[in-house]
């Protein structure tokens, strides 16, 4: 989003505009600097793409879908974050909480069932997509899990940690959840 500055010195210089227009520009843009972009960018809706058309080659599967299976599990930095956005909403309409096991994935499903697993100690959870998100460094970060995920991972001192992700079927969290009395 490109700020055009004039039109805010314009509106500035209103005196209505310097009771209310400079509280309601200033905030903002100082706690969007502050907290490092706290609220999830504007995702437009994405543009529908027709499936390419697949050309039969003998011998090989002209489906495009039995040509390309959809991957499960990905590999890549994990960062957490915590008190800051603690009871702030979630892309899901939940508040934030910082001692759940939730999880922040740019382009999974929300409610989505993940295992991490930290990939340096071994040490795995099962976390749930509530919010979308990393926004930062986003090359390399595939998720940033809360802070008692992280506590659990044995990372929330480094910050970030290199991470495995797999998609878990929600029966199988069931399951877990009744071996360790979760219900």
């Amino acid at each position: 989003m490109q700020i055009e500055f004039k039109t805010i010195r314009k509106a500035l210089k209103a005196s209505l505009g310097v009771r209310i227009l400079a509280p309601a520009v200033a905030i903002p843009l100082v706690v969007a600097g502050v907290a490092g972009a706290a609220e999830p960018a504007n995702n437009p809706t994405p543009k529908y793409v027709a499936p390419a058309k697949a050309k039969p080659i003998a011998g090989k599967p002209t489906s495009v879908n039995a040509a390309k299976k959809v991957s499960n599990v990905q590999v890549g930095s994990a960062s957490w974050y915590g008190k800051a956005f603690q009871g702030k909403p979630t892309a899901s309409g939940e508040s934030y909480d910082m001692w759940q096991y939730t999880a922040a994935h740019r382009s999974l499903p929300l409610g989505t069932w993940l295992r991490v697993t930290n990939l340096k100690n071994g040490k795995s959870l099962i976390v749930r997509v509530n919010d979308r998100g990393p926004y930062v460094d986003t090359g390399k970060r595939i998720v940033d899990v809360s802070y008692a995920a992280a506590r659990m991972l044995e990372f929330s001192g480094q910050g970030l940690a290199r991470v495995k992700l797999e998609v878990v079927e929600p029966e199988m969290v069931a399951y877990a959840a009744q071996g360790y009395g979760l219900e």
